[in-house]
């Protein structure tokens, strides 16, 4: 097995997404300058946005800038299968696990009872723990229930920490997270438990990933430590801005990697002006290839300052290349 092992894990949701550009490429060119190993993994359980189309427009996006993996649904390797769709099996014999362990249970709470409880929830109040009855019930009655999902029972007392490789200790207390669903009515999982068993049976051991899911990152420890697993390293990129340092969004930026490939735009600048949002150059000069990249990369030198995306720039930078690459 190779020392390091990371992934590309993105949603077959929409449009390709720069922001799932820049971290596929920390992602592979950390585990490229440790020797190590890149696994892209297809997270479609989300059914009603998840499209096969989107999926090959990604891969078709990833490809065209350069980026490059060992393991994938177009690869094969001996993790197979790598599309969340087909792995379902795995994550109910987890979760089926973790409710014999008493670290999960059976919620019939509908979706009307749940916004009701909300409606009426004051500031300050705990999560709602669905119900005494569920955390602490028999469990037979999922066995006749025409519907019921499965939450993982979060601690009601104590204080966790997560350590990221970039910010150090972010402490939490368990009693402020919500008993979150790992397994839904339909057989699908949530993201919770799916990335932490395909983490866990893929074997990597560094996560890089958007800043964004912090938060969710205690639910993923806990689960390791019920599950028996050693977690992962974890690292949380800064995210991509707006001019006004607001989350990038399309109705600020163009975001759609094909909208870029459209306009003309070489991937060689795209994939420098994207490691530019959180990697400092060393010295003055910006502009640098991947493998220079690769060749003097350090997890350590990312800016959790945050970067806008600014067109211009890019723009700026893509004539660069144009000019000094492509000019005769």
């Amino acid at each position: 097995m190779a020392d390091v092992c990371v992934r590309i894990a993105p949603s077959p949701t929409g449009a390709p997404h720069v922001g799932t550009a820049y971290i596929a490429l920390f992602n592979i060119a950390y585990a490229r300058a440790q020797g190590g190993k890149v696994i892209l993994r297809i997270e479609d359980t989300d059914q009603t946005r998840s499209r096969h189309h989107h999926e090959d427009r990604l891969l078709s996006a990833l490809k065209w800038l350069g980026l490059a993996w060992d393991e994938g649904p177009d690869v094969g390797g001996p993790a197979a299968p790598y599309r969340q769709s087909e792995r379902l099996d795995q994550y109910e014999k987890y979760a089926l696990q973790l409710v014999e362990a008493g670290h999960a249970y059976y919620s019939f709470t509908t979706p009307e009872e749940l916004a009701a409880w909300r409606s009426r929830r004051g500031q300050g109040d705990p999560p709602p723990y669905y119900a005494e009855r569920e955390r602490s019930a028999s469990q037979n009655r999922a066995e006749t229930a025409d519907s019921y999902v499965i939450r993982m029972k979060m601690p009601r007392e104590g204080t966790g920490v997560v350590i990221d490789s970039l910010r150090g200790e972010i402490p939490f207390e368990y009693a402020t997270i919500d008993d979150q669903i790992i397994l839904k009515s339909d057989g699908f999982p949530t993201y919770h438990l799916a990335v932490v068993v395909d983490d866990h049976l893929m074997d990597v051991d560094n996560v890089i990933r958007g800043e964004e899911w912090i938060s969710s990152t205690p639910k993923h420890l806990l689960l390791y430590q019920q599950l028996g697993w050693d977690p992962p390293r974890y690292t949380h990129l800064p995210l991509l801005l707006n001019p006004d340092r607001s989350k990038m969004s399309k109705r600020r930026n163009p975001t759609s990697i094909d909208y870029y490939r459209r306009a003309g735009f070489l991937p060689a600048p795209m994939l420098n002006y994207l490691a530019l949002m959180a990697y400092p150059p060393d010295g003055e000069e910006e502009k640098f290839s991947f493998q220079q990249l690769v060749d003097r990369f350090d997890l350590g030198r990312v800016n959790l300052g945050g970067s806008a995306f600014d067109l211009d720039k890019l723009s700026w930078l893509n004539g660069r290349y144009i000019r000094e690459d492509l000019t005769p």
